[in-house]
Parts: C-alpha cells; structure tokens; sequence
C-alpha cells in the first residue's frame, strides 16, 4: 500500500475517535474523568478492556511466538482465569467499599503515607515507560510506512502520534476510553478474524479443515508437563499467569480505572468475569493465527523472516492476500497500540494528581486545572521518552528496560498480599528501601540463575519470587509490639 492511502486510513480511523471525544467528553468534569461518573455500562468496558489488555506488540509478537512455544501461551491464559476471579472478589470489592479514585490510596489507610507513595510511584515508573515502549514501536512503523517517504523526520512523527493521543482523552478521560476502547477492539478482532478466514481461503480450507490443519501441525500442543526446567512447564506458566493478572491488572491503576468506573460492586464482577471469559477464545485466536501463518508461509514459499515478529506484517501487507486485509491489519495494529496507550495516560494523569499532587481540599476547579496541565506533562514526557529510545537505537537495550520496568509490579504484589493476607503493621520510612532492594536481588538472581541452579532459567515465575522477597522484607520490617 502506499504511503497517502495509508495516511488516509489513519486519518479516518482518529476522525473517528474524535467524535467519539466529543461525545462522551461535554461536560465532562473530575469525577468523569477519573471514574467515568461511575456510570460505564459493564459490559461495553469488558469488551473495551480486550483492546487494552492486548497492545500493539501482543498483536505482533502472540502470533509471532507458536514457532517457538506452540500454544503454550494457553497454560497462561488459563492462569488467568484464577487472577481475575482472585481480582474480582478480593480486590475490587476493597476498592468499592474504599471509594476509591487511585487504588494506591489503599496503601496509605493499610500502612501509612510512604508506602502509599512508593506503590503510586512504582506504577507510574513502569507505566510510562511500558507506554513509551509500545509507543515507540508504534511511531516507528508509522514512520516507515508513511512518513519515511514524506521526508518527515521522526520527532514530528512522534509529536502527531501523542497529539492525537491527548485530543481525543483530554476532555473526557476514562469517560471517553470506555467508548474509544470498545471501537479499537472491534478493529482489532475484525484484523485477525479476517485474516484467519482470507488465509484459509488461500489454502482452500473450510472451517473444519482450517482446525484439522491446525490441530495436525507441530504448533498445536498447549500442555507442556515433562521439564520443569523448561519455561514452558505447565505449572510455571500457570502460576505466572495466574499471579500477572493480578499485577497488571487487579494492581495496576490503568485496568482498575475502567472497573471502578462501573456503577457498583455487582456490575464491576460481572465485567470482570464476562471480560476473562472472552479473553480465553480471544488468546486462542490470536495463536490459531500464528499456526496458520507459519503452514501459509511454507504452503506459499514465504521466507520465515528472522524476526517472527516480522511474519505478520510481511503476510499481511506483501500482497499474499487481498488489499482489504492490509487495511484492517492497519487498523488492527493501531487500534491495539493505541487502545494500550491511550487508558495508560489517563490512568498515569489520574495517578500523579490524586497519589502524587493531593486533591484533598482543592475545589473542583482547581483539581481540573491540575489535571489538565499533568496530562500535558504526561504527553510531553512519553514524546521525550520515545525520541531518547530512538536515540539509543539499540533494541536489546529498549528491550531490558521496558523487562525492568516489569520488575517493579514484585513490590506491589508484595505490598498488598502482606496488607489483605495480614494484620501486621510496619515501619513506614523503611517500605521505600524494601521495594527498591526487591526487583535489585531478583535482577540479581536472573543474571545468575543458569549458574546457581544447574542450568535453570527464570521466566515469568520472577514476579512471584519478586514479590516474596518484598513479603518477607516487610515481615523484617513489621511492628512487633502491634498485631
């Protein structure tokens, strides 16, 4: 496709979401901002939070993996279900009783002011360079595809990326994400459905034969029992992701955001339920893609690309199959990068002007004033961001930052599991060492694993250890005349 047509899609698609900002944005104040006026239906937020939850690099990277893990990513996902179910009648019914804006203010009532702001601080660290990430891989396909021939350098790519971005959530913030999130999901799913279905076609399958193929293939195996040493040992995975989701999402103000914005307790489970149900079938599309991709690849000669990464892209849009899947792969790519990106700045807006800034005795006014200016901040910060990892140009090194802000949801996990698991109260001044000193030891023990353990190597299971190190630095740090 050339570069004006897919100008012109990118176009129409932020048109779009404009008047989707619209919309849901007159008359939009604080409390639409943060909470939606706790009035999102929950079923449009399930659906919505699909796009979020996925970004721009699982829409590349899941299908990418099958070559290399098969469906093991199921062994995961089934993991999931037990930490949104964890999430759904643990945590959220903390947050609704609380009445909570940021859920770190939890951190405060359980321990004390420090606490509250090292966990606040922690996901803004992560939040804004996991953000910075994908965007930043987002602007540069963008600028290869389109503006490269343009002749338009990168910053400016950058600066219309995030512009877009703040004009569409300024307003109207996670009122305004709910919708946006939902219309980004649908181009996402419609991507790889209509991928699937041309694919097949191409190979002269029907449905029933497309799973036969699958099935019968050397991507298909999901179970992996034989080598605990191996990351894809079931329980492993399971475990990993049953303890993921409860960081990233259950802990993680940018995917609470969306559930406290339902009208109650009752509606927030049923959100929460209904959203991990659908994830299941979701996940298994994205991989049944992958399977399919690589039987194409060789059915058409396709070299396999050095980058699985890549594959996706190359089938796509290098004219294997009609045009209109090059244009919904567009959109689907985008819709994911951005439906990630988009829930993330106004989560990180709302956090650092309720768990940094303080919005106790400030008038409604002055609160959205605050807000306004953060966002801008924020906005500016993620552009600052991208052009520094586009400066470094290295991709292993973009790489081990965007896995070290990973680390820091260990200290969270263990902040809240001492808190709901426990009666104990601790040394407030000393929570910020123990949550520094937690990701450096686990940094530590990964570098050294192979060495230490006979060749094994840490995967997902770090979070855990992570966060029961920071457990047991707070056990150390506990008050022990107070129960």
């Amino acid at each position: 496709m050339n570069s004006v047509f897919l100008a012109l899609i990118i176009f129409f698609y932020f048109v779009l979401l404009l008047v989707i900002s619209i919309i849901t944005g007159r008359n939009a104040g604080n409390k639409a901002f943060f909470l939606g006026n706790r009035k999102s239906p929950w079923y449009i937020v399930a659906f919505g939070m699909i796009g979020a939850s996925l970004s721009g690099v699982t829409f590349i990277s899941v299908p990418g993996w099958v070559a290399e893990s098969q469906f093991a990513y199921m062994q995961m996902v089934l993991g999931y279900l037990l930490g949104y179910l964890f999430i759904a009648y643990v945590l959220m019914p903390l947050y609704y009783r609380l009445n909570l804006t940021s859920i770190y203010t939890y951190l405060d009532t359980r321990f004390g002011f420090r606490s509250y702001k090292t966990g606040a601080s922690f996901f803004l660290l992560s939040r804004i360079i996991g953000a910075s990430f994908r965007l930043f891989l987002m602007a540069s396909v963008l600028q290869i595809t389109i503006f490269d021939a343009w002749h338009i350098p990168f910053w400016v790519t950058v600066v219309i990326t995030i512009l877009l971005i703040w004009l569409y959530t300024f307003r109207g913030g996670i009122k305004t994400i709910i919708w946006t999130d939902t219309l980004q999901t649908l181009f996402m799913l419609l991507s790889v459905i209509l991928t699937v279905i041309f694919v097949a076609r191409q190979m002269g399958l029907n449905f029933s034969g497309m799973a036969e193929t699958i099935r019968e293939s050397n991507y298909s195996k999901i179970f992996f029992f034989n080598d605990w040493h191996d990351k894809r040992f079931f329980l492993k995975q399971f475990l990993s992701g049953a303890f993921i989701t409860i960081v990233m999402t259950g802990l993680d103000q940018d995917m609470m955001q969306k559930n406290l914005s339902c009208k109650n307790i009752k509606e927030a489970k049923k959100n929460m339920i209904w959203f991990s149900i659908i994830l299941v079938p979701v996940n298994l599309l994205f991989l049944s893609l992958g399977a399919l991709l690589y039987i194409f690849a060789h059915h058409q000669g396709i070299s396999i690309p050095t980058r699985a990464d890549d594959l996706f892209t190359i089938i796509a849009t290098g004219g294997y199959l009609p045009s209109v899947v090059a244009i919904f792969f567009m959109f689907g790519l985008i819709a994911a990068a951005y439906s990630s990106a988009d829930s993330a700045l106004t989560a990180l807006t709302t956090s650092f002007t309720v768990d940094i800034l303080g919005t106790k005795d400030k008038t409604e006014e002055q609160i959205k004033r605050i807000r306004m200016r953060v966002h801008l901040i924020i906005s500016g910060t993620i552009v600052l961001l991208i052009l520094l990892f586009r400066a470094i140009n290295n991709e292993s090194v973009i790489s081990s930052l965007f896995t070290a802000a990973g680390y820091t949801y260990g200290p969270l996990l263990g902040l809240y599991t001492f808190g709901l698991f426990t009666r104990w109260q601790v040394k407030d001044k000393w929570v910020p060492m123990i949550a520094v000193l937690s990701p450096i030891l686990c940094y530590m023990l990964n570098i050294k694993s192979a060495s230490w353990f006979n060749g094994y190597h840490f995967g997902f299971e770090m979070l855990i250890i992570n966060g029961f190190l920071t457990f047991i630095g707070l056990i150390l740090i506990r008050k022990k005349n107070l129960s």
